[in-house]
């Protein structure tokens, strides 16, 4: 946790405005001299850092403000953006070995995104349990048994592409980086480094728990314990946030998920019918009666459910998609202080730029490199 920082009084800089006396690097404890700095007759208060600018007001002033409530963030307008590039590491910051690439123990390798969170790996595990057991009982108990070859052979290529496709989305959402702010990146370096788009006096918020620049639409999850670009929610379904990198992966899990339960409920009720029809004659699946009525059970009501609440949160995802606003700025009734982009540009910037058949593809990232689909970033 970064050293909460203290009032003092304002020292006038010397008229240069390259000369400016600077703060020492955030998250660094603060001597009570350091914790206000003003050019001129400008004061700021309790908590704030004036960064840049200069007695002629030529360059664009920066003030660095420890991000304390939400509302305090966007009442004063937000930082436009992230700086992207981390450059210093953490220095008298606890932020906390959970959701780093490389943690305490050697797992994960590096490159490897994986949070470390038993309730969310319980929970990604249960969802690899429904997923094989689906698989299972469709393939072993309503295909293999079917007398029909084609019906066999064609519902089986369909629902093991739909099971190969969700499973490859939820690994990609839960092994791919959601958006995190780099740890300890919020050094007077980095926030020098800034350019802005318009030239315009920001504001810069630095996270008071993980000691980096915090962009505007970014929150702090408490599981991951690291900021999140446009972080739409924690799913511990997969195990990982929802953020600006991965959200295409989490929304095609879920499509996928719909999809494949609803294909398991027609094959399930076919299959459950011919057997009544037939008095178990045409189901010789190596299972009793009553222990094939109890597998399909099963399968119906995991059908249901998960089928309807993947749909939920499948059109939950696109329509805040569409709307240019996450989860948790619909929850909270953020107001926008970004520039809205339109529907189709909404979409390339989550799906990729531009329009294409990977848009349903686990196994092709989204090209997010094209600065036009993020407006509010500056860079570094």
């Amino acid at each position: 946790m970064s050293a909460p920082a203290s009032s003092g009084a304002g020292q006038p800089a010397p008229e240069t405005a390259n000369s400016a006396e600077l703060p020492p690097p955030i998250g660094s404890p603060a001597s009570p001299a350091d914790t206000a700095v003003s050019l001129g007759d400008d004061e700021l208060s309790d908590g704030e850092h004036l960064l840049g600018g200069g007695s002629g007001q030529q360059q664009p002033k920066i003030i660095v403000r420890t991000a304390t409530s939400r509302s305090r963030r966007m009442a004063a307008g937000g930082a436009h953006g992230l700086a992207r590039d981390a450059g210093a590491a953490s220095s008298g910051c606890d932020c906390g070995p959970t959701c780093r690439l490389i943690g305490i123990s050697r797992f994960p390798p590096a490159g490897l995104w994986f949070v470390k969170d038993v309730c969310g790996v319980f929970c990604a595990m249960f969802t690899w349990f429904l997923i094989f057991y689906a698989e299972y009982v469709v393939l072993f108990i309503v295909l293999i048994p079917a007398p029909s070859f084609a019906f066999k052979w064609i519902n089986g290529v369909i629902f093991h592409v739909l099971i190969l496709l969700a499973f490859s989305s939820h690994c990609k959402a839960m092994l791919s980086d959601p958006g995190a702010v780099p740890i300890g990146n919020a050094t007077k370096e980095n926030i020098l480094r800034m350019g802005y788009r318009d030239g315009k006096d920001r504001v810069i918020y630095k996270c008071p728990k993980c000691c980096c620049i915090k962009p505007e639409r970014s929150h702090h999850c408490s599981v991951c314990r690291r900021c999140i670009r446009k972080m739409d929610h924690h799913c511990p379904w997969v195990n990982n946030c929802v953020g600006e990198t991965n959200q295409k992966y989490f929304v095609l899990f879920t499509l996928y998920i719909c999809i494949a339960s609803f294909f398991a409920i027609y094959l399930t009720v076919h299959y459950f019918v011919l057997c009544v029809g037939s008095e178990w004659e045409s189901c010789a699946s190596g299972f009793s009666p009553p222990a094939t009525t109890i597998f399909l059970v099963f399968l119906l009501v995991e059908g249901v459910l998960f089928g309807l609440f993947t749909a939920i949160m499948c059109g939950e995802q696109l329509h805040g998609i569409i709307n240019d606003q996450t989860g948790i700025e619909n929850l909270k009734r953020e107001r926008h202080s970004w520039e809205k982009k339109s529907r189709l540009v909404s979409m390339e910037a989550v799906f990729g730029h531009p329009f294409s058949w990977r848009w349903l593809s686990p196994f092709s990232s989204p090209n997010l490199s094209n600065g036009k689909h993020q407006p509010y970033m500056y860079s570094v």
